[in-house]
């Protein structure tokens, strides 16, 4: 099967029943999405698809073939980060890093959904991204600070 991922099409063997998640990580060896809870529930494996955030630990890789998928690999351009990136480090919204990549990913949704109007709406639309460390404040500041950096 084919998939397409951060902007380059990837030729990938793989069982049906092998999840989004295992084949970024263990045959296109993008690590960046994070095994963490494998049930969905604490978003460390959140990727967008066809612009959407999806938790790729519950999604088989053979549905998603024909989608534009973007990991945390493929936010930055050339040396410049993605606004939330660089939102993330000037807000020190992470700590241990196990989830900041499916925060990143989360956020940059929040935003272009139009979810970030306020830190109680941040908060809500984000609450699918569990932070371990409690940096929720901080990551609450750099998806406002986004949502002011990429508004056209």
């Amino acid at each position: 099967m084919t998939l397409s991922v951060n902007g380059a099409q990837h030729r990938v063997a793989v069982e049906p029943r092998v999840t989004l998640l295992d084949a970024l990580r263990e045959r296109l060896g993008l690590t960046g999405a994070k095994k963490g809870c494998d049930r969905g529930e604490c978003g460390a494996c959140t990727v967008l698809v066809d612009g959407e955030r999806v938790k790729s630990c519950l999604t088989l890789a053979v549905m998603r073939q024909g989608a534009e998928i973007t990991t945390v690999e493929g936010l930055a351009r050339d040396d410049q980060l993605h606004p939330v990136q660089e939102a993330f480090i000037r807000h020190d919204a992470f700590q241990c890093g196990g989830c900041t990549p499916g925060q990143i990913m989360s956020a940059i949704a929040c935003v272009h959904e139009g979810h970030a109007g306020s830190d109680d709406e941040i908060r809500e639309w984000m609450s699918g991204n569990i932070c371990r460390c409690a940096a929720y404040q901080n990551i609450v500041a750099a998806v406002r600070h986004s949502n002011q950096e990429m508004r056209p």
